[in-house]
Protein backbone atom coordinates (compact mmCIF):
# COMPACT_ATOMS: atom_id res chain seq x y z
CA UNK A 1 0.00 0.00 0.00
CA UNK A 2 1.44 3.26 -0.55
CA UNK A 3 1.47 5.98 1.81
CA UNK A 4 2.20 10.11 2.35
CA UNK A 5 5.72 10.56 3.50
CA UNK A 6 5.63 13.54 5.89
CA UNK A 7 6.28 16.85 4.71
CA UNK A 8 7.34 18.72 7.38
CA UNK A 9 7.96 18.08 11.70
CA UNK A 10 6.07 20.24 13.91
CA UNK A 11 6.27 23.85 13.49
CA UNK A 12 7.39 26.10 16.10
CA UNK A 13 4.37 27.55 16.60
CA UNK A 14 2.08 24.56 17.66
CA UNK A 15 -1.38 24.16 16.36
CA UNK A 16 -3.96 25.40 18.35
CA UNK A 17 -6.33 22.24 19.45
CA UNK A 18 -9.66 22.48 20.89
CA UNK A 19 -11.52 18.98 22.44
CA UNK A 20 -15.03 19.17 22.50
CA UNK A 21 -16.89 16.66 24.77
CA UNK A 22 -13.25 16.43 27.29
CA UNK A 23 -14.45 14.62 30.22
CA UNK A 24 -16.11 11.36 28.55
CA UNK A 25 -13.82 8.63 28.41
CA UNK A 26 -12.47 9.72 24.77
CA UNK A 27 -12.03 12.49 25.76
CA UNK A 28 -9.21 12.39 28.56
CA UNK A 29 -7.81 10.02 26.11
CA UNK A 30 -7.34 12.79 23.88
CA UNK A 31 -6.31 15.38 26.50
CA UNK A 32 -3.56 12.93 27.95
CA UNK A 33 -2.58 12.20 24.10
CA UNK A 34 -2.16 15.78 22.91
CA UNK A 35 -0.79 17.38 26.44
CA UNK A 36 2.47 15.30 25.38
CA UNK A 37 1.96 15.59 21.60
CA UNK A 38 5.02 17.45 20.91
CA UNK A 39 3.17 19.59 17.97
CA UNK A 40 0.15 21.13 19.52
CA UNK A 41 -1.17 23.08 22.32
CA UNK A 42 -4.77 22.27 23.54
CA UNK A 43 -6.61 25.44 24.08
CA UNK A 44 -9.69 24.96 25.18
CA UNK A 45 -11.57 22.10 26.02
CA UNK A 46 -15.46 21.71 25.83
CA UNK A 47 -18.50 19.91 27.72
CA UNK A 48 -22.27 21.16 29.10
CA UNK A 49 -22.69 19.09 32.36
CA UNK A 50 -19.13 19.83 33.35
CA UNK A 51 -18.55 23.53 32.11
CA UNK A 52 -17.28 25.86 34.60
CA UNK A 53 -15.04 22.65 36.67
CA UNK A 54 -11.41 22.64 36.45
CA UNK A 55 -9.82 19.40 33.96
CA UNK A 56 -7.50 18.85 36.88
CA UNK A 57 -10.34 18.62 39.61
CA UNK A 58 -12.71 16.05 36.98
CA UNK A 59 -8.92 13.83 36.70
CA UNK A 60 -6.69 15.07 38.82
CA UNK A 61 -3.51 12.49 37.41
CA UNK A 62 -3.47 15.27 34.88
CA UNK A 63 -3.83 18.21 36.75
CA UNK A 64 -0.37 19.11 36.77
CA UNK A 65 -0.14 18.40 32.35
CA UNK A 66 -3.74 20.73 31.70
CA UNK A 67 -4.28 23.83 33.55
CA UNK A 68 -7.60 24.78 31.75
CA UNK A 69 -11.46 25.18 32.75
CA UNK A 70 -14.29 23.63 30.93
CA UNK A 71 -15.98 25.86 29.36
CA UNK A 72 -19.39 25.94 27.31
CA UNK A 73 -19.41 24.90 23.62
CA UNK A 74 -19.98 27.75 22.13
CA UNK A 75 -18.88 27.77 17.82
CA UNK A 76 -17.76 31.07 18.19
CA UNK A 77 -14.90 31.05 21.02
CA UNK A 78 -13.78 27.49 19.55
CA UNK A 79 -13.07 28.36 16.42
CA UNK A 80 -11.72 31.75 17.45
CA UNK A 81 -8.87 29.86 19.93
CA UNK A 82 -8.18 26.74 17.87
CA UNK A 83 -7.39 25.73 14.47
CA UNK A 84 -8.27 22.01 15.10
CA UNK A 85 -11.17 20.42 16.73
CA UNK A 86 -11.73 17.58 17.93
CA UNK A 87 -15.50 15.83 18.22
CA UNK A 88 -16.13 13.34 21.50
CA UNK A 89 -19.45 13.30 21.89
CA UNK A 90 -22.73 11.39 21.88
CA UNK A 91 -23.79 10.49 18.50
CA UNK A 92 -25.97 13.38 16.71
CA UNK A 93 -24.26 16.58 18.37
CA UNK A 94 -21.17 16.56 15.83
CA UNK A 95 -23.83 17.07 12.67
CA UNK A 96 -24.52 20.53 13.89
CA UNK A 97 -21.05 21.45 15.18
CA UNK A 98 -19.36 20.32 12.76
CA UNK A 99 -20.57 23.18 9.45
CA UNK A 100 -20.10 25.76 11.66
CA UNK A 101 -16.26 24.73 12.16
CA UNK A 102 -15.94 23.96 9.34
CA UNK A 103 -16.97 27.13 7.49
CA UNK A 104 -14.98 28.94 9.87
CA UNK A 105 -11.62 26.93 8.28
CA UNK A 106 -10.76 25.18 11.48
CA UNK A 107 -10.21 21.37 10.35
CA UNK A 108 -12.20 18.81 12.41
CA UNK A 109 -12.34 15.22 13.51
CA UNK A 110 -15.63 13.90 14.82
CA UNK A 111 -15.31 10.47 17.11
CA UNK A 112 -18.86 9.92 16.65
CA UNK A 113 -20.80 8.03 14.05
CA UNK A 114 -22.15 11.23 12.58
CA UNK A 115 -20.12 11.20 9.21
CA UNK A 116 -19.05 7.63 8.92
CA UNK A 117 -22.08 7.03 6.65
CA UNK A 118 -22.11 7.94 3.23
CA UNK A 119 -25.41 6.90 2.76
CA UNK A 120 -27.11 9.05 5.56
CA UNK A 121 -30.40 6.62 5.40
CA UNK A 122 -28.33 3.94 6.16
CA UNK A 123 -27.24 5.79 8.84
CA UNK A 124 -30.52 7.01 10.24
CA UNK A 125 -32.35 4.08 9.88
CA UNK A 126 -29.32 1.93 12.64
CA UNK A 127 -29.17 4.28 15.00
CA UNK A 128 -32.49 5.86 14.91
CA UNK A 129 -31.61 9.37 14.58
CA UNK A 130 -33.61 12.04 13.10
CA UNK A 131 -36.96 9.89 12.62
CA UNK A 132 -39.32 11.93 13.91
CA UNK A 133 -37.54 15.64 12.82
CA UNK A 134 -38.95 16.41 9.03
CA UNK A 135 -36.14 18.67 8.44
CA UNK A 136 -33.28 15.72 9.29
CA UNK A 137 -30.59 16.31 7.33
CA UNK A 138 -30.03 19.79 7.34
CA UNK A 139 -27.96 20.92 4.23
CA UNK A 140 -25.41 21.60 6.05
CA UNK A 141 -25.09 18.44 7.24
CA UNK A 142 -25.37 16.60 4.15
CA UNK A 143 -22.88 18.99 2.45
CA UNK A 144 -20.18 18.24 5.55
CA UNK A 145 -20.98 14.96 5.21
CA UNK A 146 -20.25 14.76 1.77
CA UNK A 147 -16.58 15.95 2.31
CA UNK A 148 -16.44 13.46 4.97
CA UNK A 149 -13.24 10.87 5.08
CA UNK A 150 -13.41 7.82 6.98
CA UNK A 151 -10.31 7.92 9.24
CA UNK A 152 -8.97 4.84 8.96
CA UNK A 153 -5.79 5.86 7.80
CA UNK A 154 -4.30 1.64 6.65
CA UNK A 155 -7.43 2.00 4.02
CA UNK A 156 -7.82 5.90 3.24
CA UNK A 157 -4.02 7.34 4.48
CA UNK A 158 -4.03 9.80 1.29
CA UNK A 159 -7.91 10.91 1.50
CA UNK A 160 -6.83 11.47 5.06
CA UNK A 161 -4.25 13.76 4.59
CA UNK A 162 -6.03 15.97 2.22
CA UNK A 163 -8.60 16.33 4.37
CA UNK A 164 -10.86 19.01 6.01
CA UNK A 165 -13.51 16.34 8.15
CA UNK A 166 -12.29 13.02 9.30
CA UNK A 167 -14.93 10.70 10.75
CA UNK A 168 -12.58 8.50 13.14
CA UNK A 169 -13.98 4.67 13.33
CA UNK A 170 -15.53 2.83 15.51
CA UNK A 171 -13.43 0.60 17.69
CA UNK A 172 -15.20 -2.55 16.27
CA UNK A 173 -15.20 -1.36 12.93
CA UNK A 174 -10.87 -0.88 13.43
CA UNK A 175 -10.12 -4.29 14.79
CA UNK A 176 -12.30 -6.07 12.14
CA UNK A 177 -11.44 -3.97 9.13
CA UNK A 178 -8.01 -4.70 10.07
CA UNK A 179 -8.20 -8.30 10.21
CA UNK A 180 -9.76 -8.76 6.99
CA UNK A 181 -8.40 -6.03 4.56
CA UNK A 182 -5.56 -7.88 3.08
CA UNK A 183 -8.04 -10.96 2.28
CA UNK A 184 -10.72 -8.68 0.48
CA UNK A 185 -7.65 -6.59 -1.23
CA UNK A 186 -6.19 -9.67 -2.56
CA UNK A 187 -9.48 -11.64 -3.14
CA UNK A 188 -8.78 -14.59 -1.03
CA UNK A 189 -12.09 -15.07 0.50
CA UNK A 190 -15.65 -15.83 -0.24
CA UNK A 191 -17.24 -12.69 0.28
CA UNK A 192 -20.34 -14.61 1.43
CA UNK A 193 -18.71 -16.03 4.61
CA UNK A 194 -17.40 -13.25 6.38
CA UNK A 195 -17.69 -13.75 10.02
CA UNK A 196 -16.67 -11.47 12.81
CA UNK A 197 -16.70 -12.81 16.23
CA UNK A 198 -15.94 -9.61 18.75
CA UNK A 199 -15.00 -8.97 22.43
CA UNK A 200 -15.18 -5.57 24.16
CA UNK A 201 -14.04 -4.05 27.54
CA UNK A 202 -16.74 -2.17 29.41
CA UNK A 203 -15.08 1.22 28.19
CA UNK A 204 -16.37 0.99 25.17
CA UNK A 205 -19.87 2.07 26.64
CA UNK A 206 -18.67 5.46 27.87
CA UNK A 207 -18.63 6.87 31.14
CA UNK A 208 -22.12 8.13 31.66
CA UNK A 209 -23.39 4.92 34.03
CA UNK A 210 -25.48 2.19 32.55
CA UNK A 211 -26.83 -0.43 33.89
CA UNK A 212 -24.87 -3.10 31.44
CA UNK A 213 -21.72 -2.09 32.47
CA UNK A 214 -22.03 -2.21 36.13
CA UNK A 215 -19.31 -3.67 37.58
CA UNK A 216 -21.90 -6.48 39.71
CA UNK A 217 -23.54 -6.91 36.31
CA UNK A 218 -20.44 -7.42 34.04
CA UNK A 219 -17.70 -8.71 36.60
CA UNK A 220 -16.91 -12.65 36.11
CA UNK A 221 -19.70 -12.56 33.59
CA UNK A 222 -18.95 -12.81 29.36
CA UNK A 223 -22.45 -12.14 27.09
CA UNK A 224 -23.43 -11.22 23.60
CA UNK A 225 -25.51 -7.97 22.44
CA UNK A 226 -26.13 -6.44 19.73
CA UNK A 227 -27.17 -10.24 18.04
CA UNK A 228 -27.45 -9.70 14.31
CA UNK A 229 -28.27 -5.74 14.80
CA UNK A 230 -25.55 -4.24 16.08
CA UNK A 231 -25.15 -0.74 14.39
CA UNK A 232 -21.25 -1.27 13.71
CA UNK A 233 -22.19 -4.09 11.10
CA UNK A 234 -23.37 -1.53 8.14
CA UNK A 235 -19.93 0.49 9.14
CA UNK A 236 -18.07 -2.50 8.45
CA UNK A 237 -19.98 -3.22 4.88
CA UNK A 238 -18.91 0.02 3.97
CA UNK A 239 -15.25 -0.18 3.88
CA UNK A 240 -15.33 -3.85 2.81
CA UNK A 241 -17.32 -3.28 -0.34
CA UNK A 242 -14.49 -0.38 -0.67
CA UNK A 243 -12.10 -2.85 -0.44
CA UNK A 244 -13.84 -5.09 -2.81
CA UNK A 245 -16.23 -2.56 -5.20
CA UNK A 246 -18.46 -4.68 -4.85
CA UNK A 247 -21.50 -4.78 -2.05
CA UNK A 248 -20.55 -6.91 1.16
CA UNK A 249 -22.61 -8.41 3.84
CA UNK A 250 -20.88 -9.56 6.93
CA UNK A 251 -21.95 -11.57 10.08
CA UNK A 252 -20.82 -9.87 13.27
CA UNK A 253 -21.45 -10.27 16.87
CA UNK A 254 -20.26 -8.40 20.03
CA UNK A 255 -19.62 -9.76 23.66
CA UNK A 256 -18.91 -7.69 26.43
CA UNK A 257 -16.19 -9.26 28.65
CA UNK A 258 -15.16 -8.00 32.34
CA UNK A 259 -12.02 -6.03 31.70
CA UNK A 260 -11.44 -1.83 31.13
CA UNK A 261 -10.21 -1.52 27.61
CA UNK A 262 -9.58 -3.68 24.84
CA UNK A 263 -11.03 -4.97 21.81
CA UNK A 264 -10.43 -8.72 20.40
CA UNK A 265 -11.64 -9.86 16.95
CA UNK A 266 -11.65 -13.07 15.71
CA UNK A 267 -12.44 -13.44 11.81
CA UNK A 268 -13.47 -16.55 10.04
CA UNK A 269 -13.82 -16.95 6.23
CA UNK A 270 -13.98 -19.41 3.73
CA UNK A 271 -10.70 -19.63 1.36
CA UNK A 272 -11.13 -19.34 -2.45
CA UNK A 273 -7.54 -21.36 -2.99
CA UNK A 274 -7.17 -24.61 -0.77
CA UNK A 275 -3.30 -24.35 -1.37
CA UNK A 276 -3.16 -21.85 0.88
CA UNK A 277 -1.27 -22.48 3.72
CA UNK A 278 -0.22 -19.74 7.12
CA UNK A 279 3.15 -18.57 5.71
CA UNK A 280 1.35 -17.86 3.03
CA UNK A 281 -0.82 -15.29 4.45
CA UNK A 282 1.23 -14.15 7.04
CA UNK A 283 3.81 -12.86 4.06
CA UNK A 284 0.59 -11.50 2.46
CA UNK A 285 -0.49 -9.79 5.52
CA UNK A 286 3.44 -8.05 6.13
CA UNK A 287 3.26 -6.97 2.80
CA UNK A 288 -0.36 -5.36 3.08
CA UNK A 289 0.93 -3.49 6.28
CA UNK A 290 4.48 -3.09 5.10
CA UNK A 291 4.18 1.07 5.38
CA UNK A 292 1.51 0.90 8.18
CA UNK A 293 3.48 1.38 11.84
CA UNK A 294 0.78 0.67 13.78
CA UNK A 295 -0.06 -2.82 12.84
CA UNK A 296 2.01 -6.01 13.99
CA UNK A 297 1.71 -8.85 12.32
CA UNK A 298 2.86 -11.65 14.58
CA UNK A 299 4.76 -14.60 13.93
CA UNK A 300 2.66 -18.02 13.15
CA UNK A 301 1.25 -19.66 16.06
CA UNK A 302 1.61 -16.70 18.33
CA UNK A 303 -1.93 -15.19 18.63
CA UNK A 304 -2.51 -11.87 20.05
CA UNK A 305 -3.75 -10.77 23.57
CA UNK A 306 -5.69 -7.32 23.97
CA UNK A 307 -2.70 -7.01 27.01
CA UNK A 308 0.17 -6.94 24.79
CA UNK A 309 -1.41 -3.23 22.79
CA UNK A 310 -3.09 -1.92 25.95
CA UNK A 311 -2.30 1.63 26.43
CA UNK A 312 -1.09 1.34 22.95
CA UNK A 313 -2.10 2.71 19.30
CA UNK A 314 -1.07 -0.51 17.88
CA UNK A 315 -3.35 -3.40 16.28
CA UNK A 316 -1.70 -6.74 16.30
CA UNK A 317 -2.58 -9.58 14.05
CA UNK A 318 -2.27 -13.26 13.68
CA UNK A 319 -2.98 -15.83 11.29
CA UNK A 320 -3.95 -19.09 10.58
CA UNK A 321 -5.49 -21.30 8.53
CA UNK A 322 -7.61 -24.67 8.92
CA UNK A 323 -6.88 -26.76 6.45
CA UNK A 324 -9.55 -29.43 7.69
CA UNK A 325 -12.21 -26.75 7.07
CA UNK A 326 -10.37 -24.50 4.34
CA UNK A 327 -11.20 -21.44 5.89
CA UNK A 328 -9.04 -18.74 7.38
CA UNK A 329 -8.96 -17.59 11.08
CA UNK A 330 -7.24 -13.78 11.55
CA UNK A 331 -7.15 -12.62 15.26
CA UNK A 332 -6.95 -8.55 15.85
CA UNK A 333 -6.56 -7.16 19.20
CA UNK A 334 -6.30 -3.40 19.68
CA UNK A 335 -7.08 -0.89 22.83
CA UNK A 336 -10.57 0.30 21.90
CA UNK A 337 -9.90 3.57 23.76
CA UNK A 338 -6.89 4.73 21.78
CA UNK A 339 -6.38 2.62 18.26
CA UNK A 340 -10.39 2.48 18.72
CA UNK A 341 -10.68 5.95 19.13
CA UNK A 342 -8.32 8.74 20.47
CA UNK A 343 -4.64 7.19 19.46
CA UNK A 344 -6.44 6.76 15.78
CA UNK A 345 -7.66 10.62 15.91
CA UNK A 346 -4.59 11.87 16.76
CA UNK A 347 -2.50 9.08 14.08
CA UNK A 348 -5.26 11.28 11.58
CA UNK A 349 -4.02 14.37 13.06
CA UNK A 350 -0.54 13.43 12.10
CA UNK A 351 -1.66 13.02 8.90
CA UNK A 352 -3.82 15.92 8.34
CA UNK A 353 -0.59 18.15 9.75
CA UNK A 354 1.88 15.84 7.38
CA UNK A 355 3.59 14.51 10.31
CA UNK A 356 4.91 11.14 11.05
CA UNK A 357 2.48 9.08 11.87
CA UNK A 358 3.55 7.86 14.88
CA UNK A 359 4.23 11.58 16.36
CA UNK A 360 3.10 11.99 19.94
CA UNK A 361 1.49 8.51 20.22
CA UNK A 362 2.80 5.74 22.78
CA UNK A 363 4.07 2.21 21.35
CA UNK A 364 5.01 0.49 24.15
CA UNK A 365 1.67 -1.25 26.61
CA UNK A 366 2.41 -1.42 30.06
CA UNK A 367 2.75 -5.22 31.36
CA UNK A 368 1.15 -6.80 32.85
Amino acid sequence: MATTAPHSLPPTNPVRVAIVGASGYGGVQLVRLLSEHPGVQITYLAGQDSAGKRYGDLYPHLAQAVDLTIQPVDVEAIAASSDVVFLSLPNGLAADLAPPLLAKGCKVLDLSADYRFRNLATYQSWYRLGQTDPTWPSPAYRQANEQAVYGLPELYREAIAQAQLVACPGCYPTASLLAVAPLLRQGLVELDSLIFDAKSGVSGAGRTPKLGSLFAEVDGSLGAYGVAQHRHTPEIEQACSDLTHTPITVQFTPHLVPMVRGIHVTLYANLRDPGLVGEDLITIYNAFYRQSPWVKVLPRGVYPQTKWVAGTNTCMIGVEVDTRTNRVIVLSVIDNLMKGQAGQAVQCLNLMMGWPETLGLPQLAFYP
